[in-house]
Formats: C-alpha cells, sequence, structure tokens
C-alpha cells in the first residue's frame, strides 16, 4: 500500500511538558487506524498538529508526498484532511443544516457560483448519513450529546475529506448508538453514504477509549504513553502486546481482546 500521510519525528512542547516525543508513522489510504493511551498521552496534541491548529517544534507532516507541516488549518482542509472535536461547539443558536453549510462554507468547499440548493444537498447528504436529517430544520440546542457527535461528523463530511480523523466518535453514546456508530464509521471508509456506494471512501484516524469497539473497525492501532509510541500493530498484536496491557489495557480494560 502507498503511503498516504507521513508523520516524521514529530516533536510539541508546552513549557518543559514534552507533550508529543520523536513521532513516526504512515497511514495508507485503505486503512482506519485507531489512536489510543492514558490522557495525557499526546493523542489530541497529535490530531492538532497534523491539521496545522498547532505548530510542532521538530519534525515534519506530509500529505499525499506534500509537506503540510506548520500549514494554517483552512489550507488543510482544503487539501482534504478534516478533524471532528471531543467538545462539540455549533452555532445553537441556528438550525443544523445551516450548522453543516458554513462549515462547508468555511472550508472552501464551495465553488464560485455553485447554486445554494447544491450546498444544501450535500449538507443533507451529510446529515441522512449520520441519522439526523429528520432534524435540519430545528436549531442545534435541542441535539442531545449523541446528535452533538453525529453533527460534528456531518459537518466534517460536507466537506468531502480524503483523511478523516475522529476524535472520540463513541464518547457519551449509550450501547445502541455506540454500535450505530460503529457501523457508520466502518459503511463511511468502505464508501456507502446515504444509501449509495461511492468508488472509495476517506482514510481514517480514531482517537477512542471504548476499547472493544474500536477494535472491531480499525486495521491498525498506534498506542502513545508520555507522547511517545509504544507500539504500533493490529488489534490482535496489540491486545498481547505486555508493553501495553501494562501500559494502558491492563489498567483499562483488560481482556479486551
Amino acid at each position: 500500500m502507498a503511503s498516504f500521510l507521513e508523520v516524521e519525528k514529530l516533536n510539541k512542547s508546552f513549557g518543559g511538558l514534552k507533550a508529543v516525543r520523536d513521532m513516526s508513522f504512515q497511514i495508507h489510504r485503505e486503512e482506519i487506524v485507531g489512536v489510543i493511551g492514558p490522557n495525557g498521552s499526546g493523542k489530541t496534541t497529535l490530531i492538532r498538529l497534523i491539521t496545522g491548529v498547532l505548530k510542532p517544534d521538530a519534525g515534519a507532516v506530509r500529505f499525499k508526498g506534500e509537506d503540510i507541516t506548520g500549514r494554517a488549518s483552512c489550507s488543510i482542509v482544503k487539501r482534504g484532511i478534516v478533524a471532528t472535536h471531543q467538545v462539540v461547539r455549533p452555532f445553537r443558536g441556528l438550525p443544523i443544516i445551516t450548522n453543516v453549510i458554513i462549515g462547508c462554507i468555511g472550508a472552501g468547499k464551495v465553488k464560485r457560483g455553485e447554486w445554494v440548493k447544491r450546498v444544501e444537498a450535500k449538507a443533507m447528504d451529510s446529515l441522512e448519513f449520520c441519522g439526523i436529517a429528520h432534524l435540519a430544520k430545528e436549531k442545534a440546542s435541542i441535539l442531545s450529546h449523541g446528535d452533538l457527535t453525529r453533527l460534528e461528523i456531518a459537518r466534517a463530511l460536507a466537506t468531502e475529506p480524503e483523511l478523516l480523523m475522529l476524535d472520540e466518535p463513541l464518547g457519551g453514546l449509550n450501547l445502541h448508538e455506540t454500535e450505530l456508530m460503529a457501523k457508520s464509521i466502518k459503511r463511511l471508509h468502505q464508501g456507502g453514504r446515504f444509501g449509495r456506494l461511492h468508488s472509495e471512501g476517506p482514510a481514517m484516524l480514531i482517537i477512542e477509549h471504548k476499547l472493544a469497539e474500536l477494535m472491531k473497525i480499525v486495521d491498525r492501532v498506534i498506542v502513545l504513553n508520555h507522547g511517545e509510541i509504544l507500539a504500533i500493530g493490529t488489534p490482535d498484536e496489540i491486545a498481547h502486546n505486555e508493553s501495553v496491557i501494562e501500559a494502558y489495557i491492563g489498567r483499562a480494560e483488560k481482556g479486551v481482546a
């Protein structure tokens, strides 16, 4: 598989705290990759470095062969990388569909002269996939925590990303909602959206604490600890890695496999 995203010796410090230390890995176009680790291990900082929210102290990020290290977030979104956030901050007083449209316009994904109806259709497509199209005209303030997560993913999908990074998409969902969301993520990656089948879905990088569910949908797992990569492998390899069990899985969800 050809390399799609390359992270090379990435470093980031906040004062005396080394949040990310010499991280290097690759994500291929065909993959869903999970990122796990204890709180404070550098997971969210890593996503912010890739998306341009933070600038690294050293190292490089390359996307499809292009060096995007330290570029502005809007520039990175236009290149096809988008991330959702664990804490969702919608425009609560605006309709849900408007929240998605604004995200699409802000990402520069609406071409000059594009009809408003076409943008609305794209937004409805994303809301339909995430299961909240019936609430499109309602204000975002009515949404539950689970539906806010769906709105965040819908906003990301409307930008038509090639690499989608999800920060705890299963957080706060009950068992039934978790199963539905996990299936939706897998279907999206395989190209299915709004009842149609596209040629290919986005590559994905997923941060998640619900390990049992994550392991069912990812191809590989990156384990972080104290700002460093502790291990990279398949779900089965990670579940039986003694260092990982010692640092994280054994303490959080022993016997996840």
